[in-house]
């Protein structure tokens, strides 16, 4: 029978099992999924939101502190300087110790530095902050992309994925107007400045579900009270028979494989154009015209909510075909006009909107296919460490977008620039993703 590590939930499967109907695995999936993916969304969607918020702070924040947009950029990004640095230690601790422990721990800790930003006083104290939130998150998304590769099989992973990344329009959704609300009304509430309220308040969520994943979370199938021996038979099954197919390597073979220096490569180009919108939007919007920190916050979640189901449409529908590639290189040219667009319609709000919509559901739903890519070939501690290399160099570009952004609109006075660097790169990825290994894109 079938035995699972990810999926779409729902989709049903092309191979049947002797002892389970594919609705009856279907079905099993989907219980798997409401008692794993809730959770996980809710917790991916508040890291999110402690990593980002700082672009709505910088409506009130560069003022208070008299900052430029290079030392905003520089702070910003170098969050992903302490990220990828603890990136692969951390994946490897939560591979000995488990995600139950090693999840909570990074949610508690990102809560409680999240929480000391309200004390940013100089470009100093900004830099060294937002380097110990991204050394504090570190682990946190390859972590759960690791786990999730214990429940579900590489057919169902897109879908799943694609699920989890709800969490990224939802904290652009949900966190804008929230965001823009503390910073507005809570202005002048002593003793704190509306974008010191904002961090502080922000960061109260991450600790709380760090104390219920600690409580609730399931580190194996078969830790899993909710399902029944024949249950954890068909899921053990089926991701028994998927791991034979897969990539062997050890853990210092990682770092010589030149596959996962071409997945990185992948995800560098997205990372960039990710944090292009995530970092500056708030910023293009209020220079389309919108001033109110509240109504940036509204129309900045536009483009999140269009994401969502753009996400799970495209998410189910590469899961059904089993075709990655093609899919991958269309939402590299959509994003790529996105970009470019945001140039030629600058000047008015509602246009700018169309054009950060299709830049922002390209690479909301291009993120949960390439993860199947490395989930698909690589198993056992390689894939722990392969899977944090990826996504730590990958997130690199975390640190280069904002700052390159910054950069170039103190020097030329304008995002343009920028912007069309970024499409460059959304190209440079499609044809990154023409040249992956079939068996990364194999999906049984």
């Amino acid at each position: 029978m079938s035995a699972p590590h990810s999926g779409t939930l729902g989709v049903p499967l092309a191979t049947q099992v002797p002892d389970a109907s594919a609705l009856a695995e279907s079905a099993l999936y989907r219980k798997v999924g409401w008692k794993l993916i809730p959770l996980l969304i809710l917790c991916y969607t508040i890291s999110y939101l402690d990593r980002v918020n700082v672009g709505f702070a910088k409506l009130q924040m560069m003022a208070d502190l008299k900052l430029s947009d290079t030392v905003y950029g520089l702070g910003a990004g170098i969050f992903f300087v302490g990220y990828v640095l603890a990136e692969v230690p951390s994946n490897m601790v939560l591979h000995r110790v488990g995600a139950r422990r090693w999840i909570a721990r990074i949610l508690i800790t990102w809560g409680l530095v999240s929480a000391a930003m309200v004390w940013v006083s100089s470009p100093t104290s900004f830099y060294v902050l937002r380097f110990l939130l991204g050394v504090a998150e570190a682990g946190f998304f390859p972590g759960i992309i690791y786990y999730l590769m214990h429940w579900y099989p590489a057919r169902r992973r897109a879908g799943v994925l694609a699920l989890f990344y709800l969490a990224a329009p939802l904290s652009g959704m949900l966190g804008g107007p929230i965001s823009g609300w503390i910073i507005r009304d809570m202005a002048h509430v002593p003793p704190l400045n509306g974008w010191q309220w904002m961090f502080l308040l922000e960061a109260v969520p991450a600790v709380l579900l760090g104390l219920v994943v600690f409580w609730s979370l399931k580190d194996r199938i078969d830790d899993a009270p909710w399902l029944t021996a024949a249950e954890k038979h068909v899921l053990c099954t089926r991701l028994a028979a998927e791991n034979q197919g897969k990539l062997k390597i050890s853990f210092r073979q990682v770092f010589s494989s030149i596959h996962v220096w071409q997945l990185s490569a992948i995800l560098f180009t997205i990372v960039m154009a990710m944090y292009g919108v995530f970092f500056w939007m708030p910023t293009l919007v209020s220079e389309s015209g919108i001033k109110d920190p509240l109504y940036v916050g509204l129309l900045s979640a536009v483009p999140y909510a269009a994401a969502i189901p753009a996400m799970l449409l495209i998410g189910r529908h590469s899961d059904s075909t089993g075709e990655r590639r093609w899919h991958m290189i269309a939402l590299c040219v959509i994003g790529m006009a996105g970009f470019l667009l945001s140039i030629l319609w600058q000047g008015d709000t509602v246009l700018l909107l169309a054009a950060m919509t299709l830049a922002t559901m390209a690479v909301m739903s291009i993120l949960p296919l390439f993860w199947t890519m490395p989930t698909a070939a690589l198993q056992g501690s390689g894939a722990a460490a392969g899977i944090a290399l990826i996504n730590s160099l990958g997130v690199t570009a975390g640190f280069v977008a904002p700052y390159m952004v910054g950069y170039l609109r103190d020097l030329t006075g304008s995002s343009n620039l920028a912007m069309c660097v970024l499409a460059a790169l959304w190209f440079a990825g499609a044809v990154l993703v023409g040249k992956v290994p079939a068996r990364f894109l194999h999906t049984p």
